[in-house]
């Protein structure tokens, strides 16, 4: 899935209010991630189309166990990791 195993992969785009509010949670709540921009990488926005059948959805962040969630909400993201809200 992503190219790093060792750290959380986020997919995004600067201009993408989701994923400056994914970015928000994780600082927030000291989540160590690694930020690919989909528009300054283009092995980024190649991992996404490849990742969700075609298209460009952001973010897309990929964690340690190798699942996924695409544009999830502050809640999936706490839930993923643990997080009570």
């Amino acid at each position: 899935m992503g190219e790093s195993g060792q750290t959380i992969v986020m997919y995004g785009a600067s201009w993408c209010p989701d994923a400056r509010r994914a970015k928000e949670f994780f600082d927030e709540h000291n989540v160590s991630y690694q930020w690919r921009d989909i528009d300054e990488d283009a092995d980024a926005k190649a991992f996404v189309k490849q990742a969700n059948n075609g298209s460009v959805v952001v973010p897309t962040i990929v964690f340690l166990d190798g699942s996924m969630l695409v544009e999830p909400s502050n809640q999936e993201l706490a839930g993923k990791l643990g997080i009570e809200m």
